[in-house]
């Protein structure tokens, strides 16, 4: 089906390339905003069967559609959320609604990190936390695909740097070395500008600076330098992002509050003696005591803290618990303190309970040395939190980690004092946690 004559294409036929398009009433008037892979397939999609209602109203009001092409799908994205939010379209989502809609941030520190945070969560975070923040946009997996399509151009990192060993994205050139300290704060605060001029419109100015670095580096006979930045220059040119506008018109999906109930666990024991879960809880990302509960271990003999932890979130969910309440609220995230081993065992009782909850493991990396998240990453919204609110999650873990080892080692003092006094050194180790 081609466009009806009666509404007028502006700026020519219907290319196949991708791009923003405004549908505009008689008076001019931008009725609604999208963007497309294709501008010729979804534009002519409204005319064959509308989405729903109010789209058909929109239709029937339209007099003509504006096309803006784009080189690529990643700036149709950007361009699109510019244009909604300098012309407030009546049939788009208006902007009191934006809390539910997903903004990226760029945070303000040594190495800065982009993170996506819904509006709900932004207005509640430090203004002077970000060095700029970008959107609204509708969907965080679109806003992620995109910084994952310019990853290679604009190699940014969540890592922090004093790793033994390279990251992951190190050895695949997504990673500047952030994480072995091989570039400086300076130097990769030039790479976030870039990324940030680039989510700003200036494509063409951000090309043209690194050609110019390219020439100056080769000049000066810096040729390893002037060869990483020509293939940037490379990448960008020829991005892969037909990913971000995948399903662009599919809901955001589930919402996790990070400032509602989140549940921190940790087991703590000496060689499986005394053992001991904790489980702390904080509500608009700051501890409630008041709320939190201890665990004495029951049914578990020897060091096996994923049984542990596992007996611990079965009595959690599996009755009202020690204080007599009729129930405990339930939680929109669930952090444990350690790795797979802990996070699976979580999993394996919220699915003996019939319970979706989001799971997250927080446990200390390789070298010991630096805190490694573990979490389904196919979940773009729980990934979405974990970049974005990492600090709350440490601080959750710690906190856990606080009450199950004073817990732990006053259980350990009421046995030594309970022992005789020749097997008292047996109890002077130190404790698991």
């Amino acid at each position: 089906m081609t466009t009806p004559p009666e509404i007028e294409i502006q700026g020519g036929e219907l290319p196949t390339q991708p791009g923003v398009y405004l549908f505009k009433d008689a008076a001019g008037k931008i009725l609604y905003i999208g963007k497309a892979t294709s501008l010729r397939t979804r534009v002519r999609s409204y005319f064959q069967r509308p989405a729903d209602a109010r789209i058909a109203v929109m239709i029937r009001r339209a007099a003509a559609v504006d096309l803006r092409p784009t080189p690529t799908a990643i700036e149709a994205l950007l361009l699109e959320s510019r244009l909604i939010k300098k012309h407030q379209p009546p049939f788009n989502v208006r902007e009191k609604d934006d809390k539910s809609r997903v903004f990226l941030a760029f945070t303000r520190e040594d190495y800065p990190q982009p993170v996506l945070v819904r509006g709900h969560e932004l207005v509640r975070m430090p203004k002077k936390g970000f060095l700029k923040v970008f959107g609204p946009f509708l969907s965080a997996a679109s806003v992620q695909a995109a910084l994952d399509a310019l990853r290679r151009p604009f190699p940014w990192t969540t890592c922090k740097p004093g790793r033994r060993r390279p990251c992951f994205y190190r050895h695949l050139g997504k990673c500047p070395g952030v994480c072995t300290g091989e570039i400086t704060p300076r130097q990769y605060r030039k790479i976030i500008r870039s990324l940030m001029r680039y989510f700003d419109g200036r494509r063409s100015e951000v090309i043209r600076e690194m050609e110019r670095e390219m020439e100056r580096a080769a000049w000066s006979e810096r040729f390893e330098e002037a060869a990483a930045l020509r293939d940037r220059i490379h990448a960008l040119q020829h991005v892969k992002d037909m990913a971000v506008l995948k399903g662009e018109d599919i809901s955001a999906g589930r919402q996790i509050d990070p400032f509602g109930r989140i549940e921190g666990y940790d087991i703590s024991n000496t060689g499986g003696q005394e053992a001991v879960g904790s489980m702390v809880v904080f509500l608009d990302g700051e501890p409630a005591k008041k709320m939190y509960r201890k665990f004495l271990i029951r049914t578990v003999a020897g060091p096996d803290d994923t049984t542990m932890m596992a007996e611990v979130l079965r009595r959690r969910f599996g009755h009202s618990g020690t204080d007599g309440q009729d129930s405990w609220p339930a939680p929109d995230i669930i952090l444990v303190d350690g790795g797979r081993g802990q996070l699976n065992a979580a999993k394996r009782v919220l699915e003996e309970c019939g319970l979706d909850i989001p799971l997250v493991g927080l446990a200390k990396g390789p070298d010991r040395k630096k805190d490694e998240l573990v979490y389904d990453k196919s979940d773009h919204e729980l990934t979405r939190l974990v970049h974005a609110f990492r600090p709350l999650f440490v601080r959750v873990r710690d906190e856990a980690h606080r009450f199950a080892l004073s817990y732990h080692r006053q259980r350990r003092g009421q046995a030594f004092i309970a022992a005789p006094r020749k097997s008292r050194s047996s109890v002077r180790t130190r404790p698991r946690s």
